[in-house]
């Protein structure tokens, strides 16, 4: 677009909004513009994109159009690609944004953050219209660009909340657990509205219950956002995460809901045998599915220790951590003590006899 069609358009803007804020704000561009004042025109052109009046109908798109394309190269990449993200939100057909969004790609290359950006963006698209391939295939792509950037930014957050929303769709629970937390780990809780809260902490739940291979829920448990679920219908999903996180089996039945049972933590330590009728008793399997439950545990490396056949005992040397309760972190203050108590003894014992042995 030449120049003067450019401040044409400016000054079409400026009649259109008289003496208004926005009409003033019209005037302060056009005088940027003449200047050559890229920097200052950038910070006002992502004001203006972001304000109401601007979120309604193909305003951004005929800004885009008829005034930022004529300068774009002189814009920071990271600060274009901003613009056009508004800007394809408001075409009405996918087509056009990814049209958009591949031009402007091939334009920002030689900036790592806004071709992640861009990429992201594209993704984000092809996830929203069915083409899943395209949508993963552009993600592992972008995967690799983001790991080499220098600590975490508001790339990652856009990241990982597209590819959580990917493995969502695919019913991949274990891989949206984990880039869901991810997300939540690069954003203030804060942004979310209650009603996002609430859907996120709801679907995260389920993906730690549904997931294959996720036996700890510590982080999830850990993190604030599962406590939007406190007043809700879907309080029972918190329930019956602690439930799994304390081996409480008869909880999970409660809830009905019934899962592998962890009993080692609640054991003293020089205590650490437990027979299949222990076992079976507390996870509610029959004594003669208890080896193949036991075995299961040790090969996933939720346990370490051996299996006595012979005296159907299971000795225990190491359980995967998990996160503790206030009441759980009590009882294992007490048997810390009982612990500290019993070297205590031990200690005076061998001192007491220290001279028949040296004797």
């Amino acid at each position: 677009m030449a120049g003067s069609d450019v401040i044409g358009y400016l000054r079409q803007q400026q009649e259109r909004y008289g003496s208004t804020e926005e009409g003033e704000r019209w005037g302060n561009m056009e005088t940027m513009y003449s200047k050559r004042l890229w920097h200052q025109l950038t910070v006002e052109l992502l004001d203006l994109v972001q304000s109401p009046a601007f979120a309604t109908e193909d305003r951004i798109i005929k800004l885009y159009e008829n005034f930022i394309s004529d300068f774009e190269h002189r814009i920071n990449p990271l600060s274009l690609v901003e613009i056009i993200l508004l800007a394809v939100r408001q075409y009405s057909d996918p087509e056009s944004s990814l049209k958009l969004l591949e031009k402007t790609k091939e334009k920002v290359k030689s900036n790592d953050e806004a071709e992640i950006l861009c990429r992201t963006a594209i993704a984000a698209i092809n996830l929203k219209t069915g083409d899943h391939p395209a949508a993963k295939q552009t993600l592992d792509e972008v995967r690799v660009m983001l790991d080499k950037l220098p600590g975490v930014t508001s790339l990652h957050s856009r990241f990982y909340d597209t590819s959580s929303s990917y493995y969502q769709v695919m019913g991949e629970h274990a891989s949206y657990y984990r880039e869901a937390l991810r997300y939540l780990g690069c954003i203030d809780l804060a942004e979310l509205s209650v009603d996002a809260q609430q859907q996120k902490a709801f679907t995260l739940g389920l993906a730690a219950l549904l997931g294959e291979g996720i036996y700890n829920f510590g982080e999830l448990l850990m993190h604030p956002i599962l406590e939007s679920l406190r007043s809700t219908d879907n309080r029972w999903l918190i329930d019956t995460l602690y439930a799994f996180n304390s081996g409480d089996v008869e909880a999970f039945f409660i809830l009905k809901g019934c899962w592998d049972s962890q009993m080692v933590f609640t054991r003293p330590a020089h205590h650490r045998q437990i027979t299949f009728q222990e076992i079976s008793s507390q996870a509610k399997l029959p004594v003669n599915k208890v080896e193949l439950l036991v075995m299961k545990a040790l090969s996933n490396g939720l346990v370490k220790g051996s299996i006595d056949e012979v005296d159907s005992k299971v000795h225990m040397t190491w359980v995967q951590p998990r996160v503790m309760d206030l009441k759980q972190v009590s009882g294992m203050k007490d048997r810390l003590e009982i612990w500290c108590e019993d070297i205590r003894k031990t200690s005076l014992l061998v001192e007491n006899h220290a001279h028949e042995v040296l004797g």
